[in-house]
């Protein structure tokens, strides 16, 4: 997008917010794409945030819910994402700690429980390995693994 005025960029962006929660960094990418000058970015995020359009911690609020109940993300991977983001740590960790601890190893569980029907393994440590894998690679952390997966001989996997 190009030859666009810095009103027509803040109205667009205005109405682009008001549909979903969207925060500070992919506003301002996206008013750098459209070839605006950054002083004229400035002026656009920082009307955004007086008006309310974009709140960071009202952004974190709602991506931290839905990765975690909808997409199933673990902490370290909403972490990870929200960094990319530009979304200070200090404001993050408050919402991961919000997280209900028995919803979320309730959530861990149920991935465990489906993905053990799909797993095939000669024997249960190559199947709780494949299980503690998975488990990493969708942003848990190991001492929540563990308290879900049920270990035949857990000084096996830890030493």
């Amino acid at each position: 997008m190009t030859n666009i005025t810095e009103a027509e960029a803040l109205s667009r962006v205005a109405a682009y917010c008001s549909l979903a929660e969207h925060c500070r960094s992919e506003i301002s990418e996206k008013l750098q794409r459209w070839g605006l000058p950054y002083d004229a970015v400035n002026r656009i995020l920082t009307h955004l945030e007086v008006e309310k359009y974009i709140d960071e911690e009202r952004f974190c609020r709602a991506f931290v819910n839905d990765k975690y109940r909808f997409a199933k993300w673990g902490k370290v991977k909403i972490a990870q994402a929200l960094q990319l983001k530009k979304i200070p740590y200090n404001v993050c960790r408050h919402f991961l700690n919000e997280i209900d601890d028995e919803e979320y190893l309730s959530i861990l569980t149920g991935l465990l429980n489906t993905k053990r029907k799909s797993i095939h393994a000669e024997n249960e440590y190559e199947l709780n390995v494949k299980l503690i894998r998975f488990a990493l690679s969708r942003g848990f952390e190991m001492k929540d693994i563990r308290q879900c997966v049920q270990l035949s001989d857990e000084k096996d996997f830890f030493d």
